[in-house]
Parts: structure tokens; sequence; C-alpha cells
């Protein structure tokens, strides 16, 4: 087996460290991917910390990977040595049941399998892109396209998709009026996407520190929702609301901003329960709805989008070394606005 030079959570309790891994033996399908930049997501840190459940350790995380391919399986076809490729949240699924044939690999009814802390097919715990390799079947990679700069294109694997799907399935464009509530790592892309599609768009934060920011970006106004009554001077204006918070918020509050037939589309994933009033959604037919990531195909397309408009994140380019403190940093909020390793430090 290859062995992988990574960084790795010992435990739910102590710093990340550094650590040899083994990938296995490349597939007939698989392609070897020398990983040159790992986006570090929050679900990282919940994930290591024991938030969402108990995992295996030692365990590598990290589902923004970006590198090049050094090697491709005797049947791969879709990838090329020296291709640039990326893996985001997902490296398998059972290709077999009604979602996956419907190219829907996110939503497999056998649980797809994810980049990291996943339990892969051979029973193997699956480790992530705080490494400097990785073997991913060639179904699963991504094309990166030449024109998105490669320090910052990882936080697309992940927080692009997150926020592209639901606004492309909700239909943010020309004449639609959206709400971008938080403005971090999520929300700041969220931004960028929904105002290249042609939609007006809001910025809901709790103070005005990212006012500059937010219309720097394309948005058309901030609010700063820590103000008393903010609001309120908000009722029935939005289409849509994405909410990027993984935090308790006064949802009612929020569904009242709505048009009548709007949607509030939660990408945030508080741990505790929202309390919403039913009377919140009958009275004008107003939805609330959550989204995850999409499939290969969308992320795929998400790319192309980002690489036709010029979207990239806003990042911070750290070494392996700091990765401890990043985390500390993104639970601070003081990032702006995703860190991104530079695996070549590992």
């Amino acid at each position: 087996m290859l062995t992988a030079k990574a960084y790795a959570a010992p435990s739910p309790t102590e710093p990340l460290v550094p650590l040899t891994i083994e990938r296995r033996d490349l597939g007939p399908k698989d392609v070897l991917i020398a990983i040159r930049y790992a986006g570090i997501c929050h679900s990282d840190i919940h994930t290591v910390r024991g938030d969402w459940g108990p995992i295996s350790y030692p365990q590598v995380v990290g589902h923004e990977i970006v590198g090049e391919v050094v090697e491709v399986g005797p049947e791969a076809t879709r990838h090329a040595v020296g291709d640039r490729v990326g893996v985001g949240c997902m490296v398998d699924s059972c290709r077999e049941c009604e979602q996956c044939r419907a190219g829907n690999e996110h939503y497999c009814l056998e649980g797809n399998t994810q980049t990291y802390a996943s339990v892969d097919r051979d029973g193997s715990i699956t480790q992530g892109g705080y490494s400097t390799h990785v073997v991913v079947d060639e179904d699963f990679v991504l094309k990166i396209p030449e024109s998105l700069p490669y320090d910052a294109v990882a936080p697309l694997l992940c927080a692009g998709i997150t926020t592209y799907s639901p606004l492309a399935r909700w239909n943010a464009g020309a004449g639609s009026r959206v709400a971008v509530v938080g403005m971090g790592g999520l929300g700041h892309l969220a931004v960028k996407i929904a105002v290249a599609m042609g939609a007006e768009v809001t910025v809901l934060s709790r103070s005005t520190s990212k006012q500059e920011d937010a219309l720097a970006f394309g948005a058309a106004r901030h609010v700063a929702t820590g103000d008393d009554g903010a609001l309120d001077g908000l009722r029935g204006s939005f289409d849509l609301i994405i909410n990027t918070v993984s935090a308790p918020l006064d949802m009612d509050a929020y569904l009242a901003t709505l048009r009548p037939e709007g949607a509030l589309v939660n990408v945030g994933a508080p741990p505790q329960p929202l309390p919403v009033s039913v009377f919140s959604l009958i009275m004008g037919g107003r939805t609330f709805a959550g989204s995850n990531i999409g499939s290969i195909r969308e992320t795929q397309e998400m790319l192309d989008f980002c690489a036709e408009h010029g979207i990239a994140p806003e990042i911070e380019l750290i070494p392996a070394e700091r990765i401890n403190e990043a985390y500390q940093r993104v639970l601070d909020s003081d990032v702006r606005y995703r860190f991104v390793v530079d695996t070549a430090t590992l």
C-alpha cells in the first residue's frame, strides 16, 4: 500500500498531530491524487470532536480536496495523469439504488461513503484530505477548471456546492430577492453565487462588521440583525432565504420576511432543534426546508459556473502546523472566510 503524510486527530480532546497513513492500492477505476490544497470546514471540527457522534481514531478529516492525478487504474477513462482534479464530501455510493441510478449519489439509499470517518466498501475507515495523497474511484473525482485559482478553489467542493444547490433548486435568478443569513465560509459564497445568478441579494448578519465585504461581493444591502426591530421592516421581502448559521435563531421572525410561497432553506446545522410555529408556514404558504451537498453532476456544474463567473472563495492559506490554531479561530469566527492547508507543508 501507498503511505501518505497526514495530520490526524488522535482523540476527541487532543490537538491534531502529524501521522503517516496507508492508502489502498489502485483498483481498476481508481485514480491516485497528489493533494496540493485541503480546505478546513467546520464539519471537520464537529467530526473530530465527536459532536455528531462517536468516530474511530486516529482520524484524518478534510473533504475539500484539490490536487493532480499522478496515476490511474487500468480501466479509468475519466481522468488522466496531470489533470487538475478535486474531491468533495463523498467518495462512493452503492451505485444500485433508485437515487444512485438517477444520478443522486448524495441521496444514496444505502448511505453514500463519506470522504472521511465513514465505513468504506472494504470495511476500512475513510481518511480525508489533510494528507499528501488519496485514492478515489474516478466517478467521484471532479475536474477543476483551469481558470479557478489553484490555492483557493478547495472550499468550493463543500461550501460552494452546499450553497449553489439550494440556490439553483429554488430558482434564484433575475427578478428574485434572496437573503443570506450569516456571512462566513458558507455565506460569503452564497452571496457571490446568488449575485452571479442575477438575484438581488440582502445579507442578514448580526453586526455591521462584514457590511463592507457584503457590498463588495455584490449584495444590494446589508442588515444588522442584532439591532432592535431589524427584521420588522423586512416583512414579506424575500423569495428565498439561505440560512448558513449553525446556531439557534428565531425562525418565525425570519419566516415572516418571506413573500407568499417563499422558502427558507437551512444549510447550517445547529445541534439543537429549531422550533417553528406551523402558522408561520400556513399563513403565506411558506416552505421551511433543508439542503445538504449535491450530486457529482451538480458539483461539476457548480465548478463550471464559478469558473464562468470568476467566483472563488476568500481564503487564508496556512501551513499544516497551524491547523489547530485555525480550528480555534474558526470557533471564534476569526477568519475571512475559509482556511486552506498547503499540503506541501505536511
